[in-house]
């Protein structure tokens, strides 16, 4: 498979068949310079130009980045449609439980219609705790500004460091926990890639915005 054929990644294959691709001709020339897609690497011809070796890798991280939104709405799907079954499929499939988890955790975090096709997966997740206006705000940020994921981390960091010393804030009540309890909390943090801290206060508040969501509805 030539890397152009990569882009078969995007289309929508139904009962897992897909439509026949006519045969393009192709310049000896042409061939020559075609980097091939092995299960294990890329077969990379030599003498490759370095247009089309940059070429080759804005392609390679647009399939890689796709990709990882396409799993995370498959396990979605999975977990609505088949709850009892789908983690069976996931480990017939080859694919980490908990990676997977956390690609659905983000696809979940944002509708279709509102991910940004200019910014990485990554940027999303980097976000994907914040209330949607947030997540928003920082998103148009990052494609304004044309931060990298590790530019907008660095954002965000800072704009929670410059809230910890307002004097607006408060510090939560001491709370004691079990060790078991606090050491998933902390891997849970680790694998969101970010504080202890930031982990438990974007949870209480996506608690508490359910809550007060359920209040509202109901008329309380």
């Amino acid at each position: 498979m030539t890397l152009e054929d990569c882009s078969s990644v995007r289309t929508i294959i139904s009962n897992g068949t897909s439509a026949p691709r006519p045969r393009r001709r192709t310049s000896a020339a042409r061939t020559e310079q075609r980097i091939l897609v092995t299960r294990v690497g890329l077969n990379i011809p030599t003498g490759l130009s370095f247009d089309g070796w940059e070429r080759a890798g804005r392609r390679l991280f647009n399939v890689a980045d796709s990709s990882t939104w396409c799993i995370g709405d498959w396990v979605v799907y999975g977990q609505t449609r088949y709850v009892d079954r789908y983690r069976r499929a996931v480990e017939a499939a080859g694919l980490d439980y908990q990676t997977i988890r956390n690609y659905a955790w983000v696809a979940r975090r944002f509708d279709l219609s509102r991910r940004r096709y200019g910014l990485s997966f990554q940027h999303h997740a980097e976000v994907a705790a914040l209330e949607p206006h947030e997540q928003d705000f920082w998103l148009t940020n990052a494609e304004r500004f044309g931060w990298s994921r590790n530019e907008l981390r660095r954002q965000l960091r800072s704009m929670r460091e410059d809230g910890a010393g307002s004097a607006s804030l408060t510090a939560l009540p001491r709370i004691t926990v079990e060790l078991e309890r606090l050491e998933r909390w902390r891997i849970a943090a680790e694998r969101a890639e970010t504080s202890l801290t930031s982990w438990i206060v974007a949870q209480l508040e996506q608690a508490a915005s359910s809550v007060l969501k359920v209040d509202t509805h109901s008329g309380v």
